[in-house]
């Protein structure tokens, strides 16, 4: 099939990987270049690096409302778009223009966690499961008909970064079933009940030891690694990026021994935690000459 490929970050990367690999991919389509680094120099996205790499087209418009840039589109005179976190509203005449039109790669079981952050979302919530849909896409936000799904269970200790990279992987999967089944896969209408997944914002990531085990835990394993959920230790900002529940009681925020601390119910055991301006550590390299107070902040 001759494909248009349009993604950004790394989620994407496996996916593009994979079409390139078994189809005709005639362009890519990416977010543009944005300053990074200490220099602040423009860095390409992972998706345009990995496509300049593999020598594919690369084209990244800041819109695709112009009459010019749609016309560029259709004039690729693609069979299908694949869509997996771009980054920008396709206009109708953009969803239109490939014969099968624009699948997306989408990271929840719709219509559960519709939006930005369904990864983030979905263990933040407690979810059991998650997993991937292959949508046809309309101008709704994530409210195509799906063509195929598959779930996947969430671990009791999972981050958001290891469930990312599962996903990513199942993605490139399921969309190379989806196109090998085109156009025989019958468009399901999504049911009712959605919930979306709004953006993270930075304010959610300091920890609120009062909250339950529960939910301290779900916040540190949601927000890791970006932004990471973090909490003040004698005055320094330190981020919590993986954690258990455990047994353990005590007011709120005491260190009851090494990284387990006391919540509103239950503890919480901090198994990676970062200082400012160094790495991720262990619990026994994070206290190697660093005391802790009897209370986090």
């Amino acid at each position: 099939m001759r494909v248009v490929f349009m993604g950004t970050p790394d989620f994407s990367v496996p996916v593009l990987e994979a079409l390139a690999r078994d189809h005709e991919v005639v362009c890519v389509y990416s977010q543009p270049p944005r300053p990074a680094g200490r220099g602040k120099k423009d860095r390409p996205s992972p998706v345009q690096a990995r496509a300049e790499a593999l020598g594919l087209p690369v084209r990244h418009p800041v819109s695709l409302k112009t009459p010019e840039a749609q016309a560029e589109f259709a004039a690729l005179n693609a069979d299908v778009a694949v869509v997996v976190a771009y980054g920008l509203i396709l206009p109708q005449a953009v969803l239109d223009a490939p014969r099968h039109g624009c699948l997306n790669i989408h990271a929840s079981l719709l219509p559960r966690w519709r939006g930005a952050a369904p990864i983030h979302r979905a263990i933040m919530a407690g979810d059991a499961e998650t997993g991937i849909c292959i949508m046809q896409m309309e101008a709704g936000l994530d409210t195509g008909p799906v063509l195929l799904r598959a779930a996947v269970a969430i671990g009791p200790e999972e981050t958001t970064g290891a469930l990312h990279d599962r996903l990513s992987l199942m993605g490139a999967r399921l969309i190379g079933e989806a196109l090998a089944r085109l156009p025989a896969l019958v468009p399901e209408a999504q049911p009712e009940g959605a919930s979306y997944a709004a953006k993270i914002d930075k304010a959610e990531a300091r920890v609120d030891w009062a909250q339950s085990a529960v939910q301290v835990d779900r916040l540190i394993r949601g927000l890791s690694p970006f932004p990471g959920a973090w909490c003040e230790v004698a005055g320094e900002r330190v981020k919590l990026l993986a954690s258990r529940v455990v047994p353990g009681a005590g007011a709120p925020g005491q260190v009851l021994h090494g990284l387990t601390v006391a919540c509103g119910a239950g503890a919480v055991e901090i198994t990676l935690a970062q200082r400012e301006g160094k790495k991720p550590m262990a619990p026994g390299d994070f206290l190697r000459g660093f005391t802790l107070p009897e209370r986090l902040g």
